[in-house]
């Protein structure tokens, strides 16, 4: 007996016979997809079992400061002022060290150390992981915001979104794979979200808050029905010029983007109305009734999307000005962490009441940290610093209640279990049931992967 949605024993071996004839497997494997509703961004196994089944990217943009947010330096309060050897990109000056102006506490049964800056999150510390000891190669903010999204911080390489969207595919064809809500652009641009090499239908799709997220969403169709015949008319056109040209991506590219701004206007109109959303549930990201830019809604749309199956969303919270870049005072911090403290702790909390934190990854990151002392003489601010840096993880598969790594006294060096950039995106992808050497892609003679030709997994951070 035939399955109900499988492929006729004689349907497929006249497939069969046409690929023989000289059309290639391409128009079997493209039938197929069709026939069982699949293509290529169908949901595929991963390599080992993993419980994260969707990832969240919260990015901050402008490097926050670890000595002020989530590495407490008691050394450095009591050095305050205190002259060293300063390094920036260029030199090494004689700049005082800067006590920071944040009071930390322990908090959660854990002990977790955090900054008066994130009172909303100090709340969900048994739920955090705390990197200490980021690294990464260049200290300014295009490379690094690069670096921290692809791996590269030189060379234009996918995202991360990307690699998995290729290697994972998505739950739900009507929506993009991999969407980007960001009210401005960051650092480096689209490049923070693009495929490069990989299959154009991976790229991420940016969504720009506001009262029409998604321009010219609504149909003109006069009628719904003879737009869908007239859709499966034009497929199958397309898919018979795309048979015998199975080299070109581009194409294969632009015929899926239709398909999914089909089901985006069935689908987008009801995920991005935050109108059905109890006043319980605003209040807890501290969102208001009608609002539809500030972060705190964003992160309600995120957990939407999830909900509606995109399998990978990132939120970054401000763009290449008026960001966490505070090199003339601290204090700039404050408002920084106002914007996004509340909606982050109630994205959390929202996940677990709903019963999908513990099968949602969340990365909470940003490019580098910032220096213990000043950035001239008379500042109050901090430069860039690359040394070491914070970043976070929770969710599905990780410890909380920990602080992954060591610094120095002063918060400057790596004291113990060193985490670069590489490694961060290997533990990232291990959690989400990848192995990061397997996930490559052959180009230009090469297999590329988000990690390079390094990363370790911190398996200290493994529940």
């Amino acid at each position: 007996m035939e399955k109900k949605n499988g492929i006729p024993r004689r349907q497929f071996l006249c497939c069969t016979a046409t690929a023989g004839a000289g059309l290639g497997l391409y128009p079997l494997l493209s039938l197929a997809a069709a026939i069982n509703e699949a293509g290529p961004l169908a949901p595929k196994p991963t390599h080992f079992p993993a419980k994260a089944k969707r990832f969240v990217f919260i990015y901050l943009t402008g490097g926050f400061s670890h000595v002020d947010t989530f590495d407490p330096k008691a050394r450095l309060q009591a050095d305050h002022g205190k002259v060293v050897n300063a390094e920036s990109l260029r030199t090494v000056d004689q700049l005082p060290l800067l006590a920071s102006p944040f009071q930390f506490k322990a908090c959660g049964r854990s002990g977790l150390m955090i900054s008066a800056l994130f009172p909303h999150l100090q709340n969900c510390a048994d739920d955090l992981c705390v990197f200490r000891t980021l690294h990464t190669d260049i200290l300014e903010h295009f490379q690094a915001t690069l670096a921290m999204h692809t791996g590269s911080a030189t060379i234009p390489m996918p995202s991360i979104g990307c690699w998995l969207s290729y290697a994972l595919g998505t739950f739900n064809r009507n929506l993009p794979s991999y969407v980007i809500l960001a009210e401005e652009t960051p650092y480096a641009g689209a490049q923070v979200w693009d495929n490069s090499f990989l299959p154009p239908y991976h790229q991420g799709v940016r969504i720009v808050p506001g009262n029409e997220p998604v321009p010219d969403l609504r149909s003109p169709a006069r009628s719904v029905t003879l737009a869908e015949m007239e859709q499966i008319m034009l497929r199958d056109v397309n898919e018979r010029h795309a048979s015998v040209r199975p080299e070109d991506l581009n194409l294969r590219a632009r015929m899926d983007s239709f398909q999914v701004a089909q089901g985006m206007m069935k689908e987008a109109p009801r995920v991005f109305d935050l109108s059905k959303e109890n006043d319980a549930t605003l209040k807890l990201y501290g969102a208001s009734r009608g609002d539809n830019k500030s972060f705190a809604s964003q992160c309600v749309t995120a957990r939407r999307l999830l909900e509606a199956g995109v399998r990978v969303v990132e939120l970054i919270d401000t763009g290449s000005a008026d960001n966490w870049d505070a090199h003339t005072d601290m204090m700039q911090h404050r408002g920084k962490a106002g914007r996004v403290d509340q909606p982050i702790a109630g994205f959390i909390q929202d996940l677990k009441q709903r019963g999908l934190f513990d099968e949602t990854l969340i990365a909470i990151g940003t490019e580098f940290g910032r220096t213990p002392w000043t950035d001239k003489p008379t500042s109050k601010g901090r430069n860039h610093w690359a040394k070491c840096f914070t970043s976070l993880l929770a969710g599905a598969g990780v410890k909380g209640g920990i602080a992954y790594g060591e610094t120095d006294q002063y918060g400057a060096t790596i004291a113990s279990h060193p985490v670069h950039v590489h490694d961060y995106h290997a533990t990232i992808l291990h959690l989400m049931g990848l192995d990061h050497t397997k996930v490559t892609y052959r180009y230009a003679g090469r297999d590329f992967r988000l990690t390079d030709v390094s990363g370790e997994v911190a398996r200290g951070v493994l529940a």
